[in-house]
């Protein structure tokens, strides 16, 4: 239970956990340098204990247990020097540290012997036990104590490096989870910049300046408002209804009352979280197969009710569908940028695992997209370290 083999891994990466209420019990070795100290106490006490009361059982005097102390206090002495030679040793090969562990024990054991032998000849000067023997009887008991505290110090270090090196395993996964959700996320952007850049391109050598100026300030505002979140953040339903609002604004310059959009927000499930401009990609996929293909334009309505312990998010349009020579959406948005329902199902996986669910329909009165997530009102992904 070395200082030294403990407190080499305070700074070992942890993954990010959820913000722990003050009163909240720690974990033992949160403090690997504390969770030392009190085991070298607490064992060597416990130790202390056991021999005294079993040389007061056996009818020896309170002055007998002046050797005990002494040898207690001599066995916590030298389990420290121990430490720092193990400290040394677990950097080593395997059959350095084991044969030299075995040699530093033996060591240990022989000075701890030689000192509680010395220690009881001195107290009971008219004993008949032979000093040898006296050596090997504190020896034996030495190399008991001395070879559990061993075992004991390196079946600690083995789990707290099993354990650091699942944390760092687990750290890795995650970045690689936060890495993937935030290339997902970077591919919106582009995306929906290509289609709004052409359209306000279209206004401009159409010589309709003011409705493409008034495009660019709100195509400004939209970006404005979407930066503001890390790409692997999470947002309320509210929020993203309102960025959908902005991203619709800027399509109304384009489609005027072809563009016809419906939100029913269930107030219960308004503060549910959810990825970022998830739900844009839905829409403007609706814009391009429902709204552009038909003169009288299309509804897109966006719904969220709750759903048990889950959200259902239902985006839907009253475009042709697939049943009226409509084109796949999912293989449709292969074209182009590459962006479309792919993208949502990856980023759906990526943030809440076989913990939601992703279905699209296809009728003669439209194709709508249904996500069911968890009802989750913390953002996970803003948790503190």
């Amino acid at each position: 239970m070395g200082r030294s083999g403990f407190t080499r891994r305070l700074k070992s990466p942890r993954l990010p956990v959820m913000s722990v209420h003050p009163f909240q019990p720690q974990p033992f070795f949160a403090d690997k340098n504390r969770a030392f100290w009190n085991l070298q106490s607490l064992g060597w006490a416990g130790a202390f204990l056991l021999r005294g009361s079993s040389t007061i059982a056996n009818g020896q005097p309170l002055s007998s247990l002046v050797p005990v102390l002494i040898s207690t206090v001599t066995g916590y002495s030298v389990t420290l020097l121990i430490a720092v030679m193990f400290r040394f040793l677990l950097r080593q090969k395997p059959i350095i540290t084991w044969g030299v562990s075995i040699l530093t024990v033996v060591v240990a054991a022989g000075l701890v012997a030689f000192i509680d032998a010395w220690v009881f000849s001195t107290q009971n000067k008219g004993s008949d036990t032979a000093g040898l023997q006296l050596f090997l009887g504190a020896f034996y008991l030495s190399m008991t104590l001395l070879g559990a505290w061993s075992a004991l110090y390196y079946a600690i270090n083995f789990y707290l490096t099993v354990e650091e090196q699942a944390d760092q395993l687990l750290h890795l996964e995650n970045q690689a989870s936060s890495a993937q959700l935030a290339m997902l996320r970077y591919q919106l952007n582009p995306h929906f910049l290509f289609n709004t850049l052409n359209s306000i391109s279209t206004l401009v050598l159409l010589k309709q300046t003011d409705r493409a100026n008034a495009m660019l300030s709100r195509l400004s505002s939209f970006l404005r408002y979407t930066l503001i979140n890390e790409p692997t953040a999470q947002v309320t339903i509210e929020q993203e209804i309102e960025t959908l609002k902005l991203y619709l604004e800027i399509e109304k310059m384009r489609f005027e009352d072809r563009l016809r959009p419906i939100f029913t927000i269930d107030p219960a499930v308004g503060q549910a979280r959810l990825p970022s401009l998830l739900l844009q990609p839905l829409v403007e996929n609706a814009i391009k197969y429902a709204v552009t293909p038909k003169e009288e334009g299309a509804e897109i309505s966006v719904s969220a009710q709750p759903a048990g312990e889950n959200v259902r998010i239902v985006v839907s349009d009253s475009g042709p569908g697939l049943n009226e020579g409509g084109m796949k959406p999912h293989i449709a948005v292969s074209e182009g940028t590459g962006v479309g329902l792919p993208n949502i199902r990856d980023r759906l996986i990526q943030a809440f695992g076989e913990r939601q669910s992703f279905e699209t329909r296809s009728s003669p009165s439209g194709f709508s997209v249904i996500i069911e997530i968890p009802l989750n009102l913390e953002d996970s992904s803003k948790v503190a370290a």
